[in-house]
C-alpha cells in the first residue's frame, strides 16, 4: 500500500492569494487518489487555527497538514506579512526546513513515500528539493499568465536602460504611457507591465526577486497556470514555444467545484486566513436582483485613509446597497475607520464586515457589480461568474489583470489610481444602469459560459488537468 499510492507534497507561497488555488489543486489531486500533504508556514498555520479553529488544521486520513518556518521574525499579528521582505526570506531560508520535512515524510511508516511535488512558482525551494531527491514536481503560478509574460519582459527592459528609472518623475513625467512590445500582448505600455519595475534602485528587492524567479519558472520543467484556453489564447501560444510543458488549468476553483468532490472536504480543507462574515449571505437574500455593488480588494492591498474615504462617498452617493469588505489592516500603517455621518448616510442600505465567502459572494444573484483591487483570485471568480468589474489595480499584477479586463476582454471600467469620489459614484451608476454597463454586463456572461466550457467534459482544462498528472506527477510510475 504504501508503495504503490502517490503522494504530493504542495508548497504554497504563504499569502492567502497564492494558498488558496493551491488548496484547490490539491482537493483536485486528491479527488484523484493521491495522498496530499499541504505545508503552510508556521506563521499562517497560527492564522488558520485563530481564524477557523482546530479543526482547519486536522485535515483528513490521506490529507495532512505540515508546517515550516518562513524565516521571518515570530509574529501573531493578524494580517499579511509585508510581500518583499516575505519573498526575499523564503527564498533565502525555506530550503533546509522543507527538505528536512521531506525527509521526515519519506521516513514515516504511516504515510506513503514522496512520490511528487507541486510548488507554487516562486517557491523555488520546492524545485531545488524535488530535483536533490529526484521525484517529478510541478509548478503554479497563481498569478495571471499575462503577468507572467510581462514579467518576462523584466530583462530586457532592465538590459535596455529603461528600469530602474533614473530618477522619481517617471511617476508624472508620461513616461509609464510609454507603448512596449511584448510577444503575444498588444498595446500594452509600461503602465501595463507588472509594477515592480516603478522603481529607481537597481538592488530593489521586488524587482530582481521577479525577474529571477520568472526566469527559473520558464527554464523549469511544467508549469500549471491558473486560467484557460480561450482566455489567454496568445500568451500561451507564446510560452508553449519556449517551455514544453505548460498546462491551462483554471479557473482552479470552479474545476474543484464541478468534480463533485464531496461536501465534506470542501468544508474541513478551508484556508481562509481571515474569519468569514457568513451573516452577509443572509443579507443578500433580502436585496433586489443586480441591485448591489460589491466592493472588495483583496488580502494584501492597503491604501491611504484618504482614499478610504472617497471610495466610502462615492459609493454611498451612487445611492445602491453595497456589502463592503473591509480589512482592519487595509489602511496603511493604521485601523481603518469609517466617518460617522458615512455610517449615518447608508444605514439600511449597507453591510460593512472584515472578510467574506467571497465565491458564494458573486455567485448571489442579488450582486449587480463587483468593485475590485483586479487580484488574479479576484478577476477568476468574477469570470466564472459573469460578474462586471469595476477595477481599482493597486500592485504587482493588478495593473496587467486590469487593462486585459477593460480592453481585451471587455469586463470592466478603470478608476483613475488617485481616486475621487464623483468617479466611484459614476462608475458606478455607468455599471448599474447604463448603455456601456449593458454592454459589459453581455461581455461577462458570454466569458461565464467559456469558463464552463473549459472545466466540462471534453473542455481544455478538464483535459489538461488529467494530461498533466499523466505527464507530469505519474511519470514513470505504474
Amino acid at each position: 500500500m504504501r508503495s504503490t499510492v502517490s503522494h504530493a507534497v504542495c508548497l504554497p507561497f504563504p499569502a492567502q492569494g497564492h494558498i488558496n488555488p493551491m488548496m484547490h489543486l490539491a482537493k483536485l489531486l486528491h479527488s484523484r487518489g493521491f495522498h496530499i500533504t499541504f505545508v503552510n508556514s508556521e506563521f499562517n498555520h497560527r492564522r488558520l487555527i485563530r481564524s477557523r479553529g482546530e479543526d482547519a488544521v486536522k485535515g483528513l486520513p490521506d490529507f495532512h497538514f505540515e508546517t515550516i518556518p518562513d524565516g521571518l521574525p515570530p509574529s501573531d499579528a493578524d494580517a499579511t506579512q509585508p510581500v518583499p521582505p516575505l519573498c526575499d526570506s523564503t527564498r533565502r531560508n525555506c530550503f533546509t526546513p522543507f527538505l528536512e520535512l521531506l525527509s521526515k515524510l519519506n521516513s514515516s511508516p504511516h504515510v506513503p513515500p514522496v512520490t511528487c511535488i507541486v510548488s507554487d512558482a516562486i517557491m523555488n525551494c520546492g524545485t531545488k528539493a524535488a530535483q536533490l531527491i529526484g521525484v517529478p514536481y510541478v509548478q503554479l503560478w497563481t498569478s495571471s499568465t499575462v503577468s507572467f509574460m510581462g514579467l518576462l519582459h523584466y530583462k530586457e527592459l532592465v538590459q535596455a536602460g529603461i528600469v530602474p528609472f533614473k530618477d522619481e518623475h517617471f511617476v508624472s513625467d508620461g513616461t509609464l504611457e510609454m507603448p512596449i512590445d511584448i510577444p503575444g500582448m498588444p498595446n500594452m505600455r509600461l503602465k501595463d507591465v507588472p509594477s515592480f519595475i516603478r522603481t529607481t534602485d537597481p538592488n530593489d528587492i521586488m524587482l530582481n526577486f521577479c525577474m529571477e524567479v520568472s526566469q527559473e519558472c520558464l527554464e523549469s520543467s511544467s508549469i500549471i497556470f491558473n486560467t484557460f484556453e480561450e482566455l489567454d489564447k496568445e500568451v500561451l501560444q507564446v510560452l508553449a514555444d519556449k517551455s514544453p510543458n505548460i498546462y491551462a488549468i483554471g479557473p482552479l476553483a470552479s474545476l474543484c467545484r464541478n468534480l463533485n468532490i464531496p461536501e465534506i472536504q470542501h468544508n474541513s480543507l478551508n484556508t481562509s486566513l481571515w474569519k468569514e462574515d457568513t451573516s452577509c449571505i443572509e443579507w443578500l437574500n433580502t436585496m433586489e436582483p443586480n441591485s448591489v455593488v460589491y466592493v472588495n480588494f483583496g488580502s494584501v492591498t492597503v491604501m491611504s485613509n484618504h482614499h478610504l474615504i472617497e471610495f466610502a462617498w462615492g459609493i454611498a452617493n451612487s445611492k445602491y446597497p453595497f456589502l463592503w469588505i473591509v480589512r482592519p489592516d487595509i489602511v496603511m500603517g493604521e485601523s481603518a475607520v469609517l466617518p460617522k455621518e458615512f455610517m449615518e448616510e447608508v444605514k439600511g442600505r449597507s453591510f460593512i464586515t472584515s472578510w467574506c465567502p467571497q465565491q458564494q459572494v458573486l455567485s448571489h444573484p442579488a450582486v449587480g457589480v463587483f468593485l475590485t483591487h483586479c487580484g488574479w483570485n479576484s478577476i477568476l471568480e468574477a469570470v466564472s461568474e459573469g460578474m462586471p468589474l469595476i477595477c481599482w489595480p493597486f500592485f504587482a499584477d493588478q495593473q496587467t489583470n486590469c487593462r486585459y479586463a477593460c480592453t481585451t476582454w471587455g469586463i470592466g471600467m478603470e478608476i483613475n489610481p488617485d481616486v475621487k469620489r464623483e468617479d466611484v459614484e459614476s462608475l458606478v451608476r455607468e455599471m448599474m444602469e447604463g448603455d456601456d454597463g449593458k454592454r459589459i454586463r453581455q461581455k461577462a456572461l458570454e466569458w461565464k459560459k467559456k469558463a464552463e466550457a473549459a472545466i466540462n467534459k471534453g473542455g481544455s482544462s478538464l483535459t489538461s488537468f488529467e494530461r498533466m498528472i499523466k505527464e507530469t506527477l505519474c511519470r514513470g510510475l505504474k
